[in-house]
């Protein structure tokens, strides 16, 4: 799996309202972003499968929690059981240095380290991790690329790429956003892509 220096989370709940996520979604794309962990996981397996297959028309779908047909990768929870061989290749949530040593170890393809920031999206949790946090689960992943979520926006993300993050992963900024496209090519333009 080709690892994004931007990945997008999904959370139609933080659209505004008259959105749909595959038309948010599609701006992204139109503006660069690649690639997209779908969550939703309010909605059963087959909404979720419907839902993928939209968003593949755009750009890479990678499934949190669950497989779903067609994807191009899971994203699993930090507490989450690595899948049996011969799976998609996955990425995980990590909170700390220790999950991001874990993860390695297991074969992940890629980690997210989070909260690096406050964040709307998740209030009070934390603490946040902040350059020093970031840099910390870089020296973990022995070369694992991390990707720092939590509080990331246009304005940020430099700053943690020059932190050695791999990219930055971000869900809030971009879907509360009145033009997810300017935010995506912002983000985009810090990162170097």
């Amino acid at each position: 799996m080709k690892v994004p220096r931007l990945l997008l989370l999904t959370d139609r709940g933080q659209l505004p309202p008259g959105r749909g996520l595959v038309e948010t979604l599609a701006s992204c794309a139109a503006a660069g972003a690649t690639t997209v962990v779908l969550r939703e996981l309010d909605l059963d397996e087959p909404a979720r499968a419907a839902l993928a297959d939209a968003l593949s028309a755009h750009m890479q779908v990678i499934s949190a929690r669950t497989v779903l047909p067609g994807v191009r990768g899971l994203h699993l929870a930090a507490h989450q059981a690595v899948p049996a061989p011969g799976g998609p290749p996955h990425g995980r949530s990590c909170h700390d240095q220790a999950a991001v040593a874990r993860a390695a170890e297991e074969g992940a393809a890629y980690v997210t380290i989070s909260p690096v920031a406050s964040t709307v999206s998740k209030p009070g949790y934390g603490p946040a991790l902040g350059a020093e946090g970031v840099r910390r689960a870089v020296e973990a992943a022995g070369g694992l690329p991390v990707l720092a979520l939590g509080g990331v926006s246009a304005g940020s993300a430099a700053h943690l790429s020059a932190a050695g993050a791999h990219g930055v992963a971000v869900m809030g900024a971009v879907m509360r956003a009145h033009d997810p496209a300017a935010v995506v090519s912002a983000l985009m333009a810090e990162l170097g892509e």
